[in-house]
């Protein structure tokens, strides 16, 4: 018999929040748009997240986060209120990014951890880097560094590693995104933090001070390769959401915990596009999409 598989865990939910979500989608179903823009409002900003995680650029982000958000309101009359609504959102994207064609360059070059780690050797010099906006480059680096890692774990690994120990869902909301059961959920998350926790510590100087790479030691060569463009950062000058953590308090909390998933959940808080945003909302209430019955 197959074993029957988690369901999230919806008791500490007040029943004020689940009945306010309820009648939110409720409206937007029936074609309020000022719900259905509400909906996409609320969810933007985690799905960006997700997908960032995943394909690693923003700019590929932005374009699988649009295709969430129009599957998730699109599907709006299939919420069943069987977990919270960012909860069966997360499954709608995991479903999708876990299913995309296009691949990021690591998954094209099937690069491993361990050639990632050769590759970081390679190039680095013996004193931090001076030159300009030296702090803002390390930074960078840094969190360009801790997404191109990831992408060296299969994606099943990487989203598990991303639920679980990035985004800290417990065991049964991440397994029934996942579609899994808790079990095999808790061991896939196992395997991918011993590869991770492996990988940094025997690499990472933040993770432990007794490893090699230390990133501001690695501008040089990130600026040589084109990786970090010093007049555009993709990540360290990035929208964060209203109230959400900035690069320095992300790295002040990595300082903190002092452990290799502190230096994964490095990120700060980032903001979905909004213009992007607004033009999906836009389409949505456009009355061309063909959204719900």
């Amino acid at each position: 018999m197959e074993p029957e598989l988690s369901h999230p865990d919806t008791t500490a939910d007040s029943a004020e929040d689940s009945a306010r979500e309820r009648e939110l989608v409720d409206r937007a179903i029936a074609g309020d748009g000022a719900a259905i823009s509400n909906v996409v409002r609320q969810l933007q900003d985690p799905l960006y997240r997700l997908a960032l995680r995943m394909v690693w650029r923003p700019a590929e982000a932005e374009d699988a986060t649009q295709e969430i958000l129009l599957r998730v309101v699109g599907n709006l009359a299939t919420w069943r209120g069987e977990a919270k609504l960012l909860t069966w959102a997360y499954r709608i994207g995991v479903n999708y990014l876990l299913n995309l064609k296009r691949q990021t360059p690591q998954e094209a070059a099937q690069l491993s951890l361990d050639a990632y780690r050769d590759g970081l050797a390679d190039g680095l010099v013996a004193d931090d880097y001076r030159g300009p906006e030296a702090e803002l480059l390390t930074h960078e680096v840094r969190l360009n560094c801790s997404q191109a890692m990831l992408q060296c774990l299969a994606r099943d690994e990487r989203v598990a590693f991303v639920l679980g120990d990035v985004f800290e869902l417990g065991s049964a909301d991440a397994a029934w995104i996942l579609g899994i059961t808790a079990s095999a959920f808790r061991k896939r998350l196992e395997r991918a933090k011993k590869r991770i926790g492996t990988f940094l510590n025997s690499t990472c100087g933040v993770a432990d001070p007794e490893a090699f790479c230390r990133c501001s030691r690695r501008v040089d060569k990130a600026l040589a390769l084109g990786r970090v463009d010093p007049k555009r950062p993709i990540f360290a000058r990035h929208a964060v959401s209203a109230g959400g953590r900035s690069v320095s308090e992300a790295e002040q909390q990595m300082i903190r915990l002092h452990d290799a998933a502190a230096v994964i959940r490095v990120h700060p808080d980032y903001a979905a596009p909004q213009a992007k945003m607004d033009a999906i909302a836009g389409l949505l209430n456009s009355g061309r999409f063909p959204l719900l019955d």
